[in-house]
Order: structure tokens, then sequence, then C-alpha cells
């Protein structure tokens, strides 16, 4: 009985430190692992109902501040004459996926499009955007979001010729 009286104390706190670990675990009240919180990631909750644009969530003037940008036909030769070379090294190559409206995957490295190329020739990106290539593509993308306005592939130009 007195061993019992001993070890009371040290059951007590065991006990009560695995159910403060196991509610620090749980995170706060309301809180959502599916949906990280804004500024992390995550999608404000008002924004986090809304499931009718390009990409879940994205708020209505985001949607139709990148919709309105494409290229053209006759940027698409220019492009390609400017990048021939690594452009039909991706033939047959398995290369990144861009779609307008996306969000580039930050392990892809955008070389930026020199302004003298295009300058004078072509319509300018949507303000705030630029021009990049990587993997046979040329984007018009934002540089802060990644967010992707348009796409040129290069490599089906290629094909097709």
């Amino acid at each position: 009985m007195a061993t019992i009286a001993r070890l009371r104390p040290f059951l007590l706190l065991s006990v009560f430190v695995f159910f403060a670990f196991a509610g620090v675990a749980q995170g706060p009240p309301g809180h959502d692992p599916d949906n990280p919180p804004p500024g992390h990631g995550g999608i404000p909750p008002g924004q986090a109902k809304k499931q009718g644009h390009v990409e879940k969530g994205m708020p209505p003037g985001q949607a139709k501040k990148y919709a309105d940008y494409r290229f053209r036909d006759e940027d698409r030769i220019r492009f390609y004459a400017h990048y021939r070379h690594d452009a039909d090294s991706w033939h047959q190559r398995r290369r990144p996926v861009f779609v307008p409206g996306h969000v580039i995957v930050g392990e892809y490295e955008i070389q930026p499009v020199p302004r003298s190329f295009w300058v004078e020739v072509m319509p300018p990106p949507p303000p705030g955007y630029l021009f990049g290539y990587c993997g046979g593509y040329v984007v018009a993308y934002d540089p802060t979001t990644r967010m992707v306005a348009d796409v040129l592939d290069l490599v089906r130009t290629a094909a097709s010729r």
C-alpha cells in the first residue's frame, strides 16, 4: 500500500503530461489541417467557400486579371526562333507543365526573357507580370505569386513543323 502512495504523484504527473501533449498536438480549436491559415498558403475563410473560379478559392478579380492576356500566333514564331535550340532539345523528354491560371511550382527555375528581345515587336506583359522561359515554354507570369497568365509551348511548335 505504501508503494502505491509513493507512485501516485508520478502517475498523476504522467497522466497530466499525456493529456497536455495530446491537446497541443491537435492544434487550436477550429484548426483545419487541410486549409492552412492565410499567409501560410491557405485561403481566407470567406474565400474558401467560393469554388467557381479556375483555381480553387481564387478571388474573382484575380481570375479576371490574368484571363485577359493572350500571346499571339506571331509571338509563338518569334519566340521559337529565339529559343529553337533549347526547345528542340526538350522533344521526347519529360518536362514541366504550365497552365494559365495555375501557380508555377517553386522547383522550376524561370529564366527571364530579355526585354530587348520583345519590347518593340509585341505587346508587353500585363502590369506586374514578366515573360519567362522554362522547359520549352514561354510564360507570362506574376513573379510575386508565380501565377501564370498565358503559356506558349515551343516544343509543340517544333513538332508541328
